[in-house]
């Protein structure tokens, strides 16, 4: 079974006010409201590939309760840990000349709900896939994917991270399956500016040496990266497409590769499913749908590994 973890869910508003000015009331053109978090991004891009997953995380209150209502209504399970002590944030994303975001705190989280978050955790068994992905609140301790990971390390489960800076730097001891930093994420975590597919290479594979076993590194337009286990390196462009969403084309992309990798147990195929699984949710106003992604799957070649 396919597990993901979201610390701190959403509802995400989005609203188009044209031309959007502080100080005055503004009226919206359109609005919709999505369920919001990197995990369960992770879930919805699964589903609409035919992949059943479990989501697990922290909600609270009446928003809580509607993330939950729309996720099981789109066919996901879920398992979430209510939250007694404040609300699932809403985020409200403006979309007019400029884009802004407020993002909300979300509920506070206690050291008794953490606990319950491990062992519902110390349920999974060998082969299960577990995904880790997103910031973690203020309130929440920053070690938290480090102490998940260790208490999975006596188990055959293969972990994902998809994290920034110390969340990710500090659980690479534990050896994940894959990690999927961008490449401004993998230059920060080395102090530096990353442009070229040559360095993200390079400091990949710094990732490899410290513990990471595949590293996958998506570049926006530049297209991504993949190094393997074994010392491939996999390359590719961007799919031919118009850019209307980048929320959640990074998530896409690890669902779509644990669906290409669960197909076909071949990084290659995993890769380019992940490269298309991105793409279309970026091409798309939602998350992209199993057409869409193999629209693009059809006719998107990467390059030859080194």
């Amino acid at each position: 079974m396919i597990y993901t973890v979201t610390v701190n869910p959403s509802l995400d508003y989005y609203v188009t006010v044209d031309h959007f000015t502080t100080g005055q009331v503004n009226r919206t053109l359109e609005e919709s409201i999505h369920t919001g978090g990197k995990g369960i991004n992770v879930s919805l891009v699964l589903r609409n590939l035919e992949f059943n997953s479990i989501a697990l995380g922290f909600i609270g209150g009446f928003t809580g309760n509607e993330v939950q209502r729309t996720l099981n209504q789109k066919g996901i399970s879920t398992d979430f840990i209510p939250i007694t002590n404040g609300n699932t944030r809403i985020n409200i994303k403006i979309r007019s000349s400029d884009e802004s975001e407020i993002n909300g705190l979300g509920p506070h989280v206690t050291d008794e709900d953490i606990l319950d978050l491990y062992q519902k955790l110390d349920r999974l068994v060998d082969n299960d896939i577990l995904v880790l992905a997103g910031s973690i609140p203020s309130t929440l301790p920053d070690t938290l994917y480090m102490r998940i990971m260790e208490r999975m390390a006596r188990k055959d489960i293969k972990i994902i991270v998809d994290a920034t800076n110390d969340l990710l730097v500090n659980v690479l001891k534990y050896k994940p399956f894959l990690i999927k930093p961008n490449n401004h994420e993998l230059g920060d975590i080395f102090g530096i500016k990353i442009n070229t597919k040559e360095e993200v290479v390079k400091y990949a594979k710094k990732l490899q040496e410290r513990g990471a076993k595949n590293v996958l590194v998506s570049m926006a337009g530049d297209g991504a990266v993949l190094i393997t286990e074994e010392g491939k390196v996999f390359t590719s462009p961007v799919p031919k497409g118009i850019l209307k969403n980048s929320v959640g084309a990074g998530d896409s992309m690890v669902a779509g590769f644990i669906a290409g990798y669960l197909e076909s147990q071949d990084y290659e195929h995993a890769f380019k499913l992940g490269i298309c699984a991105g793409s279309a949710s970026a091409f798309s106003e939602n998350l992209g749908t199993k057409e869409e992604i193999y629209q693009l799957l059809a006719t998107h070649q990467i390059d030859t590994p080194n």
